[in-house]
């Protein structure tokens, strides 16, 4: 009884949580002096990449059969790390990744200028040059992407940096959307794609806020999951394939409408022709109004906030429904 009485009545100290006083018998591998080969033997077994842990393999994980686990890792880093620093309000610009500052595309015109001058004759040299000079004719909506993206970076209010602007991270019309963001002051956001051949961010977005996706469907629902307002600057297929998808996303209301804005009339009246496509009868009328044109950053500032006055919503306010 007394023994009994001994035991209950001890009370011992907390355990270490790091480290116990004896090992337990499999933290210790069997020795050479048990067997000779022992020690090689568990180097090959620990050696093997299936002996990985699942989630430190990138063998495994590149697997065909992982891809679920992917596309759920490509949703969720960047959903955390967005969360996390706040981000909960986006304006989004695509736009051509060809089209440069204006300074560049007209040392290009100037440089074919040159060629052709010297080769009078070369065809392709005169194909180069007519090509050169409509992308520095376009290269004035780099300025306008730039200074849209100041007014955008200037609006914090008493949001802070809330509201952003989220591009692809490319150059041209996203570089430009990106750098104003940042001269104003505020966080910028990219979105990259991995692509065989690596893409690499322009360097005004905000460290921290840049991601890689592996699959472009992650990549295109990020674009919209906080977006206010869509910006379309003169691009190509990228661009179209930004654009339409988000065009058939509200036309479904598969998404809350948001404004759309292509900038540069001339340029995208040529691009498609919406009123054919209303007149052939595959579009309804109303759909002819899911976007409309502008030409100058403020034009483009002033239309989004008279359009959310008009709906009646908040440009910051929690969306009711997320993209699925």
């Amino acid at each position: 009884m007394a023994k009994t009485e001994d035991i209950r009545a001890r009370k011992p100290l907390p355990v270490r949580e790091d480290m116990r006083e004896i090992e337990l018998p499999e933290c210790l591998p069997k020795s050479e002096q048990e067997d000779v080969q022992a020690p090689e033997l568990i180097r090959r077994i620990m050696a093997s990449p299936n002996y990985r842990l699942a989630d430190e393999d990138v063998d495994f994980l590149n697997e065909d059969e992982m891809r679920g686990a992917r596309l759920m890792l490509d949703y969720q880093k960047a959903e955390m790390l967005l969360q996390e620093q706040g981000i909960a309000h986006s304006i989004v610009v695509f736009g051509g990744t060809r089209i440069p500052e204006p300074y560049v595309a007209r040392a290009r015109v100037d440089e074919l200028r040159r060629e052709c001058a010297a080769c009078p004759g070369d065809e392709e040299l005169k194909q180069k040059l007519a090509i050169a000079e409509r992308v520095a004719a376009k290269s004035r909506y780099y300025d306008v992407a730039r200074d849209f993206g100041r007014l955008v970076g200037a609006e914090e209010g008493p949001h802070g940096n809330r509201l952003v602007v989220v591009t692809g991270g490319g150059p041209g019309m996203m570089e430009a959307a990106n750098r104003g963001a940042s001269e104003a002051g505020s966080r910028t956001v990219g979105l990259n794609i991995n692509l065989p051949r690596e893409q690499f961010p322009n360097p005004y977005i905000t460290p921290g806020l840049c991601f890689r996706f592996r699959y472009f469907a992650l990549r295109k629902l990020h674009f919209l999951l906080r977006a206010r307002a869509l910006v379309v600057f003169p691009g190509g297929y990228g661009t179209l394939d930004e654009l339409f998808e988000t065009l058939t996303l509200i036309q479904t209301r598969k998404i809350r409408p948001v404004p759309v804005i292509l900038v540069g009339r001339d340029y995208w009246s040529r691009v498609f022709d919406v009123d054919f496509l209303m007149e052939e009868g595959v579009i309804d009328p109303e759909d002819r109004d899911l976007f409309w044109f502008a030409e100058e950053a403020q034009e483009i500032w002033d239309d989004i906030l008279r359009w959310y006055a008009r709906t009646g919503r908040d440009l910051v306010a929690p969306p009711e429904r997320r993209p699925e």
